[in-house]
């Protein structure tokens, strides 16, 4: 007789899950079935989803009654901002049905044609496709039906013309749209088109309100709002205040000049991407105030500061380190007002020199490489400092970084030559055997790419346009209903 596959127990597991290993093995633990009362078996493996990040997939059997059910968890740290996915859903399109969605414990899943909402505690993380998702909670109203039918016979029957539509959606009968949002940003529907971008899908990525840092488990001090903080903080530096807030009024001379800056920004950042910022110009004063980690919730401190880069505008460079879990972050936030056009920016890349041209990617901006069809929408990868060489070499690690399934069973053969050709092409664009071309188009003009020579207008390899953004840019940038009437009348008064 066979034997059968060993058990272990779940400290075992999870230290090999945890552990730093390329062949992470699938481990099996005991454990009772809340069906049937006896013991059933937990499948538990590590893995990575391309485009995605790392996850912990369980499963679980009962031999006795037959019970089953999957479970997916996150296996790293919380993303440091929420994540938007609305994918549009045609009507009989089955490979749009059967796309992979990861939906985490704190996501909320949405059918605005049915006014439907799953809310995150009516589904744990799980791992399915839209269909499943769809039939799960078809099934989920069901169960009670009949009592329903007994006691309230009218919510029973506008219950079932509701699952009838639903189970509609489900089999692709007519189209809709599915959104997913994700407050941890640890949720995810696959691209069948990537790494180019998807016309169904749209992703946007936003910072977590004080409502859902709560929600999330983080520590936020009631008394103050980091909103109002960061508002303060931009103002203070504006107006050229020395202090923000009455700790920052106690340190001594020197501790906010430019040196301490320079000191304060490296202990939050990289050294390339100090040494950038500071190669035009060196804050006359860097501002320290309390904010909250976004990782592990804990009090940390944000540093900020005004520069002006040549042939471009002012910029806010914020800094933010932990000191409890060592996270650390940059951002670098436009200053000044809303340009009225977008820009967009095309650099030939033909020498080693271009690519050390220093790039200033803010994360409304999108990157496109024609030649090897790659394009990033915005919001990948954020707000970056770096060179086109270290854009590059971001990009690549961050495929790198995601080969879970992309070479697993399920990948057929086409696939994963794509794959594989697509990764040489990009590799091949820093060894800059053929030139080419990196394009980003930036709705708000806060990207910038520098010249190789002293005035602009002598480069000719690279290329600013502007453009009259549509009316759809300005809705998903908010600034169609926006109002500054209040501004303005206050503005006439003081003048």
């Amino acid at each position: 007789m066979a034997s059968r596959d060993p058990i272990v127990d779940v400290g075992s597991a999870v230290e090999a899950v945890s552990a730093d290993d390329d062949a992470v093995p699938l481990h099996q633990i005991e454990s009772l079935c809340m069906r049937c009362g006896e013991n059933g078996t937990t499948r538990l493996l590590l893995t990575r989803i391309p485009y995605f990040r790392e996850i912990v997939l369980m499963a679980f059997e009962c031999p006795h009654c037959g019970e089953r059910n999957n479970e997916v968890q996150f296996a790293g740290e919380l993303q440091p901002r929420g994540c938007l996915y609305r994918l549009e859903v045609p009507s009989g399109d089955q490979k749009m049905l059967n796309r992979q969605v990861i939906k985490s414990d704190s996501a909320t899943i949405k059918i605005p044609e049915l006014d439907f909402e799953i809310p995150p505690e009516a589904q744990r993380g799980k791992l399915s496709t839209i269909e499943g998702i769809l039939l799960r909670a078809v099934d989920e109203l069901q169960a009670l039906q009949e009592e329903r039918k007994k006691v309230v016979p009218e919510t029973a029957e506008a219950l079932d013309h509701f699952l009838m539509k639903l189970k509609s959606c489900a089999a692709g009968d007519g189209p809709f749209t599915f959104i997913l949002d994700d407050p941890a940003g640890n949720s995810f529907i696959e691209n069948p088109c990537a790494p180019s971008s998807d016309p169904s899908l749209t992703i946007k990525f936003y910072e977590r309100t004080r409502e859902q840092q709560e929600a999330l488990g983080f520590l936020v001090d009631s008394s103050q709002s980091g909103e109002h903080e960061t508002r303060s903080a931009v103002e203070a530096l504006t107006e050229g205040r020395r202090s923000y807030s009455d700790e920052s009024k106690g340190e001594p001379h020197g501790s906010i000049g430019a040196v301490a800056g320079h000191r304060a920004i490296a202990q939050g950042n990289s050294e390339e991407v100090a040494a950038a910022l500071f190669r035009y110009s060196a804050p006359e004063e860097v501002m320290t105030f309390p904010s909250t980690c976004g990782v592990c919730g804990v009090r940390s401190e944000t540093r900020m500061y005004v520069t002006k880069i040549p042939y471009f505008q002012e910029v806010i460079v914020m800094a933010s380190s932990c000191d409890s879990c060592g996270y650390r972050n940059s951002e670098l936030k436009p200053g000044g007002p809303i340009p009225e056009k977008g820009k967009k920016i095309t650099v030939r890349v033909q020498s080693i020199e271009d690519l050390s041209r220093d790039v200033i990617k803010s994360d409304t901006a999108s990157v496109k490489i024609p030649e090897i069809d790659l394009e990033l929408v915005s919001g990948t990868l954020g707000g970056v400092v770096t060179t086109i060489e270290g854009l590059i070499t971001k990009i690549s690690e961050s495929l790198e970084r995601v080969h879970g399934f992309t070479f697993g069973d399920s990948l057929d053969d086409q696939r994963k030559s794509k794959w594989l050709d697509f990764g040489v092409r990009l590799t091949k664009l820093l060894s800059l055997e053929e030139q080419w071309t990196l394009i980003l188009d930036d709705a708000l003009a806060n990207s910038f790419v520098s010249p190789i020579t002293d005035a602009l207008e002598d480069d000719h390899q690279l290329t600013f346009e502007e453009y009259v953004r549509s009316w759809e840019q300005n809705e998903e940038l908010g600034l169609n209903d926006m109002d500054t009437s209040s501004a303005d009348v206050d503005n006439s008064m003081a003048n």
